[in-house]
């Protein structure tokens, strides 16, 4: 099993006006994301919008990906659905899509019965039965159900469980599962506001959202730390948070996507009842990036 490890960026989806998907554009990004320092793509990320697209779409978008990066960069599918039946379906067609793990978000509409041995159940028997690795994928502020470090543990043992992105931002839950888990076991940060103290814990890289907009920035921390650079390192995570929060929590989807169009990037417009970034945001966004010294177009 290839580790995961390194930045990755949660690929943004780019639609036209008309709410389709611009595959010209995706492609484009997708070469220019590939000449950078990024270890690979994650698509069909939240900030992919992958709630929003199709079955059909979701596998076209992996199948891009895969054809217009370089070989020796991971794509890391987002396939996790509702149904047992459809992600083990969706994940078998994005890895013949070239996909080489599969990101698994817990099933979350029926909150109440998602309790850990219903978790335990869905994703062993997918890491049974998928042709990849499976990463969970920890997202509670947007499905409400937070993965505990003991059910972690517990799937981590699995051999066709890889890893875990956690965006919780809980630190001791993260610490938790890094002083508990096999070697080996990928532990992500799931947002660039915390890429330094899951590093420092042991963590082998993230999948950041700032990364569709700033991703040598990202991967420069991660370098720093792994050479030995502490201080620049911390320096660099310090002062990512304010671009950080912008393009998540602050300004959301709509944000991220005005930040990758300044910094040249193609981020377009998103679907639809997301809404785009206003001329305000941008104004606002282009600010952070001149005191975080990035060029803007």
């Amino acid at each position: 099993m290839r580790k995961v490890h390194g930045i990755f960026a949660p690929i943004a989806t780019a639609f036209d006006a008309s709410g389709e998907i611009d595959y010209g554009t995706y492609a484009e990004n997708v070469k220019t994301f590939g000449a950078t320092k990024l270890a690979g793509l994650v698509i069909l990320g939240s900030n992919g919008e992958f709630t929003m697209l199709s079955h059909e779409e979701k596998v076209k978008l992996v199948k891009a990906a895969r054809e217009n990066l370089p070989k020796e960069k991971m794509v890391i599918a987002g396939t996790g659905c509702e149904s047992f039946k459809e992600t083990l379906e969706l994940t078998k067609e994005c890895a013949a899509a070239g996909a080489e793990v599969a990101l698994v978000v817990t099933p979350n509409y029926y909150k109440r019965d998602m309790n850990e041995a219903a978790l335990e159940k869905f994703f062993t028997m997918l890491a049974d039965a998928s042709p990849i690795p499976v990463m969970l994928y920890n997202m509670p502020s947007n499905s409400g159900i937070n993965i505990p470090s003991s059910l972690t543990i517990k799937l981590a043992a699995h051999p066709n469980i890889t890893g875990i992105k956690d965006s919780g931002g809980n630190i001791v839950q993260i610490s938790e599962v890094l002083a508990k888990a096999p070697e080996g076991f990928s532990v992500f940060a799931g947002s660039g506001s915390y890429l330094l103290p899951t590093l420092l814990l042991g963590g082998l890289g993230g999948t950041l959202a700032v990364a569709n907009v700033v991703p040598d920035y990202c991967a420069e921390i991660q370098e720093n730390f792994e050479k030995g650079d502490l201080e620049k390192a911390r320096k660099m995570q310090l002062a990512l948070l304010p671009l950080n929060a912008a393009v998540t929590s602050r300004f959301g989807i709509g944000g991220m996507k005005a930040a990758m169009d300044l910094v040249g990037y193609k981020g377009g417009l998103p679907r639809l009842p997301i809404l785009p970034a206003s001329d305000e945001t941008r104004k606002t966004i282009a600010g952070i990036l001149k005191d975080l010294d990035i060029k803007t177009v």
